[in-house]
């Protein structure tokens, strides 16, 4: 099935903007047990930094001169840098390639990428300040796009836990979360 990327990215915002918006308690900690909900929800934003830079043909060293540090209103900071990401999301050429810092990759693979940091992180923080945790349906489709391929290898990259283990039949937003190492049980 092909996904309309643009469109799951600002799906991804909306849910992620819902969560944030019940935000009581920065201080808890969330399933990435070395953060607390201030650095998962600085983290996201600050992906959101790089996006308008990386799409118009920045490195990553030019783009780090360029990115302001993220001040205390955090909801604000969100508005401001997801709304910059979206425009240049909407504004860029499929064709574009952009250098991250592992590879130089098209922009759809960016996208695909960012898609998924936000939808994985929007779950972390639904759990941390006891929100509901299911997400959109298609996000959770289009993402296990991105994740299943190479399941096999995500636990040696190091960017997430080890995957828990869950029944083959499970819903696919366990599988999804459970290959990326989180419980959500």
């Amino acid at each position: 099935m092909a996904h309309d990327w643009l469109e799951l990215q600002k799906q991804a915002h909306r849910e992620f903007d819902q969560r944030l918006a019940a935000v009581s308690d920065w201080d808890v900690s969330t399933p990435a047990t070395e953060w607390t909900v201030r650095d998962l929800v600085s983290h996201v934003i600050e992906e959101q930094q790089w996006v308008p830079y990386l799409l118009a043909g920045s490195s990553i060293e030019a783009a780090r001169t360029e990115l302001e540090p993220l001040r205390d209103d955090l909801r604000a900071e969100w508005q401001l840098y997801s709304f910059a990401a979206t425009t240049a999301w909407e504004a860029t050429s499929p064709d574009t390639v952009v250098q991250l810092s592992y590879d130089t990759v098209t922009m759809e693979e960016f996208l695909r990428e960012q898609v998924a940091d936000v939808t994985i992180h929007t779950w972390d923080l639904s759990r941390a300040i006891g929100a509901v945790e299911t997400l959109d349906p298609s996000l959770v489709e289009a993402v296990w796009t991105v994740f299943e391929p190479q399941k096999e290898t995500l636990a040696a990259s190091g960017l997430f836990a080890s995957p828990v283990p869950i029944p083959d039949d499970a819903p696919l937003q366990q599988r999804l979360l459970a290959v990326t190492g989180r419980d959500p049980r």
